[in-house]
This record gives structure tokens, C-alpha cells and sequence, in this order.
């Protein structure tokens, strides 16, 4: 008579060890989780999709108006002003939005999280998927002004992709820290809309940064890209309308960039144990 026997190994810290192998085993995981942000964020709306084109449609019709026509920010030279405030607010809302969805990630996924092991990092980063598909619906809007003012982009509009990567990560970074400590502590479901409603005034989303340094100096511009969606918004303008691009301050918003994405991997790393009590 023959027995088949399977051997089961119980090692301390396997988990830990085989964590990021774990990331790509559940990938799949992955692509099922982003598929249902997707679905349930257009289910049950009249508009569906269309809020992609509507929302950066009307932002862009209202800072148009405030930014170039009341406080006179519009440049004579350069762009059509509504191309450049859309270039400005393409990356500022998938950053905004891939934010405020992976922050709350953690509180929607309660039911799976308290269950079934995977590793807890996949929940937040597939919620960003939605605002990614966002961004590609808006970019459709921009093509469409850019046809309506018969404006042609320049050959650096190819690299736009490797400046979306770049918001993927900080909104990757910053959303895995708050939806740490917004398992913990409640309070930041309120805080993070507060803190995007405040933030958009104080990115150059409206203007140019290039105002920044005409209107007090250049070392005032390089300090403004402390604010790691600065070179992000920076990069978009200077692949869609040409304006020079500030270097420095770009390195700067990258450097502040990694900064936020080992900050939210070290944390939520260091939680992540806890989130089944907790939540």
C-alpha cells in the first residue's frame, strides 16, 4: 500500500521573508481588486465615464477664470491659458484622487483583509488604478482643446508616461501612510479631503510655477518644490506646452517623492500586522 504524504513546514518569519515574492504570487489579486474599484466607482451614475471629462472640464473653466482673467496670471506669450491650467490639472487630480481611494482603501476592504492572508499593500496600490484610468479619459479632453485651438505639442509629449509613474509612486507613498493611520486613527477619513481642498491652491495647478520666481526669486521657486507635486505639474507642462523646465526644482520633487514612498512602505510595513485587530 502506498501513502502520499504532504510535509508541512512552519518557519518563524517566512512571511516576512517571502513578502514582496508574495506581491507578484497575488498579483492576480491585483487585477481583481483593481477591476472592482473601477466598477464600483462608475456603477449606479447617470454620467458613468463621462465625470472624467466633466469634472477637469469645469475645474478648468473656473481656474481659467480666476487665475487668468481676475488675477491676471495669464502670460501674453506661450499657450493657449486653458492648456496650460489642463496640463497643470491632469497630474494634479490623478494625484489628488489616487490619494483620497488608496488612504480609504484599507477601511472599504475590511471583510477581506480581516480574513484571507495576501499581502495588504495590494489593496491601496489597486485602488489607484481608478484614478489612472481617469487621467486617460481627461487626456481626451486635451487632445480635444489642443484640436480646438489648433495647438501642436511638442515631441517631448512621448515622455509624459515616465511623469504619470512618477505621481503613481508619490500618491502610492502618501496613500500607504495615511491608510496606515487611517486604521488606526478614523480622524484622517476627514482629513485628507481638507488637506487635497487646501492643496490645490498651493500648487501651481492655475499658474505657472514659473510666477513663483518672477514674483519673489528663484531660490523662492527651488523651495516651492519642496511640495513634490510641483515637479511633477512642471514635468506635464513641459512635455504638453513647452515651458522651460526647472530642473533643479524637478530633483527636488523627486527626491521628496522617494522620500514619501519609503516613508508609506517603511510604515505601513511596520503596521501591517496589526490591521486584522485594528480594523
Amino acid at each position: 500500500m502506498h501513502n502520499d504524504r504532504t510535509e508541512l513546514i512552519l518557519e518563524s518569519g517566512r512571511s516576512e521573508k517571502n513578502y514582496w515574492k508574495d506581491i507578484w504570487r497575488y498579483r492576480e489579486l491585483f487585477y481583481i481588486l483593481s477591476w472592482r474599484d473601477i466598477k464600483v466607482r462608475y456603477k449606479q451614475t447617470v454620467m458613468g465615464a463621462a465625470w472624467g471629462v466633466i469634472r477637469p472640464l469645469l475645474t478648468m473653466i473656473v481656474f481659467t477664470f480666476v487665475f487668468g482673467k481676475v488675477a491676471n496670471l495669464a502670460g501674453k506669450n506661450g499657450p493657449p491659458y486653458p492648456i496650460l491650467v489642463l496640463a497643470g490639472l491632469l497630474p494634479w487630480q490623478f494625484f489628488s484622487t489616487g490619494l483620497s481611494e488608496s488612504s480609504n482603501s484599507m477601511i472599504g476592504s475590511v471583510n477581506l483583509i480581516s480574513k484571507v492572508y495576501f499581502p495588504r499593500m495590494i489593496v491601496p496600490a489597486s485602488s489607484i488604478i481608478t484614478s489612472l484610468v481617469d487621467l486617460g479619459i481627461s487626456f481626451l479632453l486635451l487632445l480635444v482643446m489642443m484640436a480646438y485651438y489648433h495647438y501642436t505639442p511638442p515631441i517631448q509629449i512621448l515622455l509624459l508616461p515616465l511623469f504619470t509613474i512618477v505621481a503613481f509612486l508619490l500618491a502610492f507613498g502618501v496613500g500607504l501612510y495615511i491608510a496606515a493611520l487611517n486604521v488606526k486613527f478614523r480622524d484622517f477619513r476627514y482629513i485628507v479631503p481638507f488637506i487635497i481642498q487646501i492643496g490645490i491652491y498651493i500648487t501651481p495647478v492655475g499658474y505657472s510655477s514659473n510666477i513663483i520666481a518672477e514674483k519673489y526669486s528663484e531660490k523662492a521657486r527651488f523651495w516651492y518644490s519642496l511640495n513634490p507635486i510641483v515637479g511633477i505639474i512642471d514635468g506635464y507642462r513641459w512635455c504638453i506646452t513647452r515651458e522651460t523646465m526647472y530642473w533643479p526644482g524637478f530633483f527636488l520633487s523627486m527626491g521628496m517623492t522617494l522620500f514619501f514612498l519609503w516613508l508609506g512602505i517603511w510604515y505601513f510595513r511596520k503596521t501591517e500586522k496589526s490591521f486584522a485587530d485594528l480594523i
